[in-house]
């Protein structure tokens, strides 16, 4: 158990994490159905279709990207694009876990990953803030065999 050390302190405020350990373990998970559904309805239709969505979720990015992905194409995400959460650092120091691990395992900040087409990125972008998400470009697709790259950097 990577936290087992630090249980007696679930109630203690961390400065690293911005509230208690309890707290951030506890954090819910968000929910992204009405704003998929809004995307599908607006952009389904049209040339600039959603081509690939996938819930990171148990199994991180090596198994579940590759899953919304036809064969042919593989994910290379950038590892500098994703936000740096302080909890999955905890983890790492504690559990002296390899970074492929972290990325296999837990979603590292990220909840939902989306496949559209490179000429309507922006306009999905847009779409999502305007429904109160925080969308980033975390990669691109290319030819290749059917899997996910990470980029360290």
């Amino acid at each position: 158990m990577i936290l087992k050390d630090e249980l007696s302190k679930l109630d203690a405020y961390s400065s690293e994490l911005g509230c208690t350990l309890g707290e951030e373990l506890l954090r819910p998970t968000r929910i992204y159905v009405k704003p998929l559904l809004s995307l599908i309805k607006q952009f389904n239709n049209t040339d600039k279709r959603i081509k690939g969505i996938s819930n990171i979720t148990g199994g991180g990015f090596y198994e579940n990207i590759p899953r919304m992905l036809p064969d042919g194409i593989r994910a290379v995400i950038d590892t500098a694009a994703l936000p740096q959460m302080p909890i999955f650092d905890i983890l790492v120091k504690k559990g002296d876990i390899p970074k492929r691990d972290m990325y296999n395992t837990f979603n590292m900040g990220i909840g939902l990953v989306m496949a559209v087409s490179e000429t309507c990125a922006d306009e999905v972008m847009a779409a999502l803030k305007i429904l109160g998400e925080t969308p980033m470009i975390i990669g691109r697709c290319e030819s290749g065999e059917k899997g996910c790259e990470l980029i360290w950097r």
